[in-house]
């Protein structure tokens, strides 16, 4: 219920800043889903699996992918 709740608030700011929240998490989702592709590619390369990173590992590998989208290679 809690996740409701917060979802609805934000839901509420969007509105309250004219932000159509509709559209801002489609495009928030598919940004999380490209930077997660990016991520499950580095793994590849590097010969791990996903499942077998460490939350730190993984975070470093999604900050690899931001930084790699903003173009300082990271």
């Amino acid at each position: 219920a809690e996740l409701g709740d917060l979802l609805f608030a934000v839901v509420n700011l969007a509105r309250h800043l004219r932000i159509d929240p509709e559209l801002a998490l489609r495009g928030a989702a598919d940004t999380f889903a490209d930077r997660f592709r990016g991520v499950e590619a580095l793994a590849a390369e590097a010969g791990t699996p996903l499942g077998e990173l460490t939350l730190e590992e993984m975070d470093a590998l999604w900050e690899q992918v931001k930084a790699a989208e903003r173009g300082d290679g990271g």
